[in-house]
């Protein structure tokens, strides 16, 4: 019998979306990720990893049931007795290999094992000797525009009392039957997404861990992005998705030792928009190269996520709980997926590096992450103040409800929360007003982190780029310096000390200018203060500090060319060597190594290697605290251009008490620096001593 081109022979081929428990193994993908995808001269490289098993077990109960065959060596080694045995320099530096080790393979030769130096052993096919196998992983890339979902690529987990699968309806004559088959692999990664942390919450309550009822579930989709703009997402939303290069043998406990630490990205946006399911932090490449599990979360945004009442009830911060939520998820769970709930590091950008630094102030958060990063931090003055500096809940009425509850007729209801729950989310999220973490007593207990008291638990890096507060001005309709700072809204600060510098171009002239008053007002200054103040008082022994001074702009944003390096015959998608503005949420395609993925082009020889230099810092600091690059896993991973620019860069020291100093992030060099813009910070009321006049 066939319908829609589907024989019920081909409906036993779809088995290959297994069942991790029934495979009975774990399984680990290991490439050369060089960060240039299908492009690569290593992009077949890719083996899947088992657990030790005798050789028809892993031949036909693991890699066929992959859609596998065992791998095999390429054709044209020079000795036919031997093997380039791929990752064994890797495979011995984790402890998964020593001169021992065997692994199961295929050969020309009919051999069907290989040892840790690459030669061939035959031990017969109904040999009974249990060593790990290799399984060849042909799974496509994915790209920005491209997952390649079907039944082949799928495997299914059983995670918090569900499935994790993807399915498909078929109609057979008059019955209908409900096939799943599992998530999917490409040839970095496990990819499992739009997984549900919390069920939908009634409006403005708090959100609450899902439990499964052992239903399936699919993963094979991103789940909906939360409601935002006039009409976009949904307000069921609080899903996340998770990246992992290993999945742990579910029938037995993985051993502490075998589980990767973890990244949890909290997206930006402005606390308004942004959602999980942004390819520019697709998680396939920092996994895969970095050797670690990534998790990326959504959460309730604008005044769905953040709106506070003054009725003793409805007291905001939802988002923000959203988010603790979340990481009590991935703490429960995240062992399933390969990742070591002790070893979390939490990390942001923009939006998101405000929830890091709420989350370290939270109480409800306390415990639950072993370190942060903060990427581009806002603060200080004008746009960014409310982001560092929180409202009480009667400061959020006065600003942002009384507003809301106006232009939506529910300032005199009897109940204004239950007038507003009946009001369109797209209406609520046009409006757009409540966009701020408050105090509420619960989940903010203080007007800002506090940065005295005990020491708090966890390790710190943080920083930003060169011209981060860049996209946060208008470009100036006049050439007059005062009336162009007051028009956006800051103070006039010393032409001494932001002195316009001529090119010829009067109006871009003073927009650079303004530039660096933005990026000092807003960012650096404060995140700068914010260091000193933590470690003056001993709440942090150090933190990691950086700026970057090359970027890559994101697609889109800001959308103007002072972002860009100047292009050239030459240099036809811009010269990073030449002057340009390095905006904010320039460093994101370097973080997550996506530069390839986004279908962006190399401006120059630097930006590859500066891609993977970067990646491999931010990896190295979720693995170890630290960021400098562990000298043997880079070399047993083939890291070259990492280890060329670590050593030509010397060790990135931290910022300690009574020395301040930060990684400066460029290429072809990185370098240590003193804490920039000093006067300028001093000028504006940001000094180092910001914090201590508070």
């Amino acid at each position: 019998m066939q319908l829609v081109g589907v024989t019920l022979a081909t409906l036993a081929t779809l088995a290959a979306g297994e069942s991790l428990k029934r495979l009975d193994t774990s399984l680990t993908i290991l490439t050369n990720n060089d960060l240039q995808g299908a492009a690569s001269p290593d992009a077949d490289s890719a083996v899947i990893l088992t657990d030790a098993r005798p050789f028809q077990d892993v031949s036909q109960n693991v890699c066929a049931k992959l859609g596998e065959q065992l791998w095999k060596p390429k054709r044209g080694h020079r000795r036919r007795d031997t093997a380039a045995l791929p990752f064994s320099e890797y495979l011995k530096f984790d402890g998964k290999a020593d001169a021992s080790s065997k692994f199961w393979c295929a050969s020309d030769s009919g051999s069907n094992a290989v040892d840790i130096a690459g030669r061939y052993n035959n031990f017969g096919p109904g040999s009974n000797l249990r060593i790990p196998g290799l399984c060849a992983n042909t799974a496509p890339y994915s790209t920005q525009g491209s997952q390649d979902t079907s039944s082949k690529w799928q495997i299914s987990l059983d995670v918090n009392n569900q499935t994790l699968t993807g399915w498909v309806q078929l109609k057979l004559s008059r019955m209908r039957t409900r096939l799943t088959l599992g998530s999917f692999r490409d040839r970095l990664s496990f990819r499992f997404l739009g997984i549900r942390y919390a069920p939908q919450p009634q409006r403005f309550t708090y959100s609450t861990l899902f439990k499964g009822s052992g239903e399936a579930a699919s993963a094979l989709e991103y789940g909906s992005q939360c409601a935002q703009g006039s009409d976009s997402g949904s307000e069921d939303c609080l899903f996340l998705n998770v990246w992992t290069p290993y999945l742990p043998n579910p029938n037995s406990a993985p051993a502490k030792k075998s589980l990767r630490p973890v990244g949890v990205w909290i997206h930006g946006g402005a606390f308004t928009g942004g959602t999980a399911n942004d390819a520019t932090f697709d998680g396939a490449n920092i996994v895969s190269r970095g050797d670690m599990v990534m998790v990326a979360i959504n959460y309730r945004l604008s005044t769905l996520g953040f709106l506070a009442l003054k009725d003793g009830k409805t007291n905001g911060n939802y988002g923000l709980a959203d988010q603790i939520t979340a990481l009590d998820w991935v703490r429960a769970n995240i062992k399933s997926f390969g990742g070591d709930p002790d070893r979390i590091t939490i990390f942001g950008q923009s939006a998101g590096a405000g929830s890091v630094r709420a989350l370290i102030a939270s109480p409800k958060a306390a415990g639950k992450f072993a370190s942060a990063i903060m990427l581009s931090n806002l603060g200080g003055i004008n746009y960014g103040t409310t982001y560092s500096q929180y409202y009480t809940i009667d400061e959020q009425v006065a600003v942002a409800a009384n507003p809301i509850l106006a232009a939506t007729n529910c300032t005199n209801a009897p109940s204004q929360v239950d007038c507003l729950r009946a009001v369109p989310a797209s209406t609520l999220t046009k409006l757009g007003g409540a966009r701020y973490i408050v105090v509420d007593g619960t989940y903010i207990t203080s007007p800002s982190l506090p940065l005295t008291g005990p020491r708090l638990p966890i390790k710190l890096m943080m920083g930003i780029t060169q011209h981060d507060g860049a996209p946060m001005i208008s470009f100036p309709q006049t050439t007059n310096q005062t009336a162009y700072y007051t028009s956006a809204g800051f103070p006039v600060p010393p032409a001494s000390l932001f002195p316009v510098v001529p090119t010829g171009n009067a109006t871009l002239d003073l927009y650079t200018t303004g530039a660096r008053l933005a990026t000092d007002g807003i960012f650096r200054c404060v995140d700068q203060a914010t260091a000193f103040s933590a470690l003056e008082h001993g709440r942090l022994d150090q933190i990691y500090y950086y700026e970057f001074d090359r970027t890559y702009q994101t697609k889109g944003w800001p959308g103007t060319d002072v972002c860009d390096p100047p292009k050239s015959a030459r240099f036809p998608d811009g010269d990073p060597s030449k002057p340009y503005l390095k905006c904010h949420s320039g460093e994101l395609y370097y973080v997550f190594g996506n530069l390839h993925r986004q279908g962006l082009p190399m401006r120059d020889a630097g930006d590859l290697p500066f891609e993977q230099f970067v990646l491999d810092t931010f990896a190295a600091f979720v693995r170890t605290g630290d960021p400098n690059v562990d000298e043997g896993y880079a070399r047993a991973r083939g890291y070259d251009a990492t280890l060329a620019m670590a050593q030509r860069a010397g060790r990135w020291a931290p910022a300690r008490k009574g020395r301040m100093q930060l990684r400066v992030l460029d290429w072809p060099r990185a370098s240590m620096s003193g804490f920039r813009e000093a006067e300028q910070c001093e000028a504006l009321g940001l000094g180092l001593g910001y914090y201590e006049k508070k």
